[in-house]
């Protein structure tokens, strides 16, 4: 069973670079072995940066934030983040997949952003637009396969 899971991580690390290049967040493999949130993305990997952890109803919300602003306008793009979310059971540990989850970002200019995270490997993320420096508030509506609302917000600074 290790060595399934190690040539699987593996695999799924050679093939992230590819995956990104295509911005195709759905099929950005994640390396999840502990429960807890890593990065197994190649290249991605020194750009991602966790942002903020919260246990809300028994269920650690994880956050990670990258900075994709460099790859997005080379391909035409104004998305500037990318944010990543992955949930776990707060005493198990064990990964919580299947749901919904949605995002309203406020910039420092009180202008607000509200992005549907799209599901991924176990979690759900989103590109969005945070070009200016300065504050952000992040808030997070999810709703896991228990049928439980549950919320969880930061701020995260944009330098």
């Amino acid at each position: 069973m290790k060595k399934t899971t190690l040539l699987a991580a593996a695999l799924l690390a050679f093939a992230a670079p590819a995956a990104f290049a295509a911005t195709d967040h759905g099929s950005m493999p994640m390396d999840h072995g502990d429960g807890a949130m890593k990065m197994d993305h190649g290249s991605m990997a020194s750009m991602g940066k966790m942002a903020h952890e919260e246990v809300v109803d028994g269920v650690k919300a994880s956050f990670e934030v990258l900075d994709i602003q460099k790859k997005m306008k080379e391909m035409g793009m104004k998305e500037t983040h990318h944010i990543m979310v992955m949930f776990t059971d707060a005493k198990t540990k064990k990964m919580l997949g299947g749901g919904e989850a949605k995002l309203k970002i406020i910039a420092p200019d009180k202008s607000e952003q509200t992005k549907d995270l799209m599901g991924m490997e176990g979690g759900f993320g989103s590109d969005v637009t945070m070009p200016a420096k300065g504050k952000y508030g992040v808030m997070c509506k999810f709703q896991l396969k228990d049928g439980k609302t549950r919320s969880a917000k930061f701020w995260y600074t944009v330098k």
